[in-house]
Parts: C-alpha cells; structure tokens; sequence
C-alpha cells in the first residue's frame, strides 16, 4: 500500500463527512487543515518523490473534491473500497486514526449532525472487518 493513495483516500473520508449534509463550513475545512498539519503531519514519516509530507495528501484531495463539487457517498464508497482491498495493511491503529479524524470533523461545526453521526457509524461497521 503507498502512504499517498491512503492519505488520498483519508481525504475522500473528511470529504465526505463534511459534505455529507450538503454543505461543507469554513470550520470545517479550518478543522481538516489543523488535523493535517497538527496530527497527521507529525505522525507521518513517508514523504513523495518531491519530498512532500504524504499526510498532505488528506488535505490536497479534500479540497479537489471541494472544488470540484464531489460526491459525499461516492467519496465515501472510493476510502472503503480501498480499506477493503488493503484489509492486511490496516491495523488497528490506522483505523483508529480514521476515526478520531472522522469525527474531529464532524464536530468542527455546531458538534456531529445526524448524517455525519450515520456516516461514522456506517463508517465504523465497515472498517471492523
């Protein structure tokens, strides 16, 4: 598994919890670009082939998706695909990061709403496996 297809994946996730309710806060995408670079940037030591931090891939597809008006289910779907296909490679510590970020997100704006609440625990189920 390359650390950038799964942060770029990561990203699909936080887009999708976000997004999930139709509209995406400036708190929110204030809250993704402090968990990138206040935790996951730190904790993560792989870097591209020009040296950028691989944690950055979370936040570079996060706001593609944003721009580009993606879809919340189908960004959802694409990180679970990727869980699934690379099942050996996720430990529990990886899935529990996905969590802890997932729901920092959700409650980035006036706490978690009833579809982000849905979506982590869809969220949750998926990634027991």
């Amino acid at each position: 598994m390359l650390y950038k297809d799964f942060y770029s994946e990561l990203g699909k996730l936080l887009y999708a919890v976000a997004d999930i309710d139709g509209v995406i806060t400036p708190a929110e995408k204030k809250a993704l670009h402090e968990i990138v670079r206040k935790e996951l940037v730190p904790a993560e030591k792989h870097k591209d082939e020009f040296g950028t931090d691989t944690a950055y891939y979370a936040e570079m597809e996060f706001d593609y998706l944003d721009e580009e008006i993606g879809d919340a289910e189908a960004a959802f779907n694409s990180f679970i695909d990727f869980v699934e296909e690379h099942h050996m490679a996720f430990d529990e510590k990886m899935k529990k990061v996905c969590l802890h970020v997932a729901k920092e997100i959700a409650n980035a704006y006036h706490k978690t709403n009833k579809k982000e609440k849905a979506l982590i625990e869809k969220l949750k189920e998926r990634i027991k496996k």
